[in-house]
């Protein structure tokens, strides 16, 4: 994989105190995801936050990997679909209403953009005793329906472990957000399969001698503890989990919609979690509008493994 490499901000310790990034930080955030589709930010995340957040869902991406076919999975079976858990003891602010992602993607699409959309990607190792090795996705965007040709929602994916090639760091395609549309995808919206770029859009775009990205793709390691922005546009490939020790790479995945993109979707949390929302708001330290359906917490706990698998979410816009 020879491609271009994403642009990594390192941001400085009063940056990082103060959840905010300077000027010179957020110009550079802003032009990487207008070019290249995607940027990283380091170490603004807490990792004793994110420890506690990973022991419980890789204990859940487990118990949905048994569930076979019967799981929520995206592609093939190595890689799932899996929520957080929707209840305050596990909803960090740090994590899910960080400062410093909401910053950048409230300066590409505007400010107060709607958060919607809220699980994970768990690339998952092999079962114990099974034969079949973990199988890479086809390359996809997320974006398999007739979108705009301007940014219109930005993915806060945050890795749970540091990613590496060899547990299952994502396949990227920097560039490609702005060149290409429905009519390069194979697969009807919806179908589990669907998004997929056909064999001879990627072979031209890999050989295009214009082609500022030529060499096609990379699959860089991120560390824990940084937040990855990406265009939905964006090609991406999720990569198999080959990693010697059995880790579960587990990397969420929020969606912030442009607020003027007309998206119906909503989250459902447990009634736990408002209130930290609205002091978050009350403080001017949300920086989002977040539609809820408000359920017990109990509810939360029995149903927010029971989701769809990632192509069954609808990301597009209502008709007008």
């Amino acid at each position: 994989m020879t491609g271009k490499l994403p642009t990594v901000i390192r941001p400085s310790a009063s940056e990082i105190k103060n959840s905010k990034l300077d000027e010179r930080n957020v110009e550079i955030a802003v032009r990487s995801l207008h070019q290249d589709g995607l940027v990283v930010v380091e170490d603004v995340i807490p990792h004793e936050h994110i420890n506690q957040l990973n022991t419980k869902m890789t204990e859940d991406a487990l118990a949905l990997q048994a569930r076979g076919t019967d799981g929520p999975y995206n592609y093939n079976l190595g890689n799932l679909q899996q929520d957080p858990p929707p209840w305050a003891e596990y909803f960090y602010p740090s994590i899910f209403a960080n400062k410093i992602g909401t910053q950048i993607t409230s300066s590409v699409l505007g400010p107060r953009p709607k958060w919607t959309f809220c699980s994970a990607n768990s690339a998952m190792p092999p079962l114990s005793g099974s034969s079949q090795q973990p199988q890479r996705q086809p390359v996809h965007s997320d974006a398999d329906f007739a979108h705009p040709s301007h940014p219109f929602a930005l993915v806060v994916n945050i890795p749970l472990v540091d990613m590496t090639p060899e547990n299952g760091s994502t396949e990227l395609w920097l560039g490609t957000h702005t060149t290409h549309g429905r009519d390069t995808q194979e697969g009807a919206h919806g179908d589990r399969a669907s998004g997929r770029i056909r064999q001879q859009v990627m072979d031209q775009w890999k050989a295009d001698a214009q082609n500022p990205f030529r060499g096609g793709e990379c699959q860089p390691p991120v560390k824990k503890g940084s937040i990855v922005i990406r265009d939905l546009r964006l090609w991406h490939a999720g990569m198999p989990n080959l990693s010697s020790t059995g880790q579960v790479r587990v990397m969420l995945a929020m969606i912030h919609f442009a607020s003027w993109y007309r998206n119906p979707m909503r989250l459902e949390f447990a009634e736990d979690i408002r209130p930290v929302l609205e002091e978050l708001d009350a403080r001017g330290e949300l920086g989002l509008e977040v539609p809820v359906d408000w359920v017990s917490v109990d509810k939360a706990r029995k149903g927010y493994l029971d989701r769809g698998f990632g192509n069954s979410y609808d990301f597009d816009q209502a008709a007008r």
